[in-house]
């Protein structure tokens, strides 16, 4: 039987969020899983219907949920369906829901120098999401992020202080996993743009990603 997806994309569209959520559903369908593309968040309010499903993910940066909607997401992640998401389309997408903030293990706080040049670390090479991975370079945001101590961390960047000198040498979570109740959590702070996934490692370690976090 096949494996369900539901992505749910919309919010800030500097993100991408249409383009993004289509990179996904290709590299889901090539894994047989059958893809529902949803722009609307009311596909999430829905709690039969997101129980049904083996993986959730929402592509909406900058956006409000109301309560019908997030209980329906974060009852069915709890129960047991995989959460994975990218970038502001998760970890910066309902900045005044603190439980969902809680479920994705951190929330963006800053990008310094915006488009800037960053390498990616990654220092878990037994995890089936980073294994056979080597340490790659980006040309997008590299996001400063508030994250949960409980996170497991995959991958990492060091900042350089242009634009906030105060944080040079800060070593942040690019990379992470988690648990929710019963439910898989994957994020990762990449994928600013469809152009971020023309990286070959960002690009892998999204698809590995959801396929750990799949029921």
């Amino acid at each position: 039987m096949k494996k369900k997806a539901l992505i749910v994309w919309g919010g800030w569209d500097g993100h991408e969020p249409k383009q993004t959520a289509e990179i996904a559903a290709s590299l889901l369908e090539a894994e047989g899983f059958d893809v529902e593309l949803s722009d609307t968040l009311d596909s999430f309010a829905d709690e039969e219907k997101t129980k049904s499903m083996d993986l959730l993910i929402p592509v909406w940066t900058m956006g409000e949920i109301t309560g019908e909607q997030s209980r329906g997401l974060l009852n069915a992640v709890r129960s047991g369906v995989g959460f994975a998401g990218w970038h502001g389309g998760a970890g910066d997408a309902f900045r005044t829901n603190t439980e969902y903030q809680f479920m994705v293990g951190g929330q963006w706080v800053a990008h310094p120098g915006g488009i800037v040049e960053y390498e990616v670390n990654i220092i878990d090479h037994e995890d089936p999401i980073t294994a056979g991975l080597s340490d790659f370079r980006m040309k997008s945001e590299q996001y400063y992020m508030h994250v949960d101590p409980s996170n497991k961390v995959l991958a990492t960047t060091t900042f350089s202080g242009i634009d906030a000198p105060w944080i040079k040498g800060c070593v942040m979570p690019v990379v992470w996993k988690r648990m929710y109740g019963e439910g898989r959590v994957f994020y990762m702070s990449l994928g600013h743009t469809a152009k971020d996934f023309d990286v070959p490692e960002c690009r892998e370690i999204l698809r590995r990603g959801m396929l750990w976090a799949a029921r």
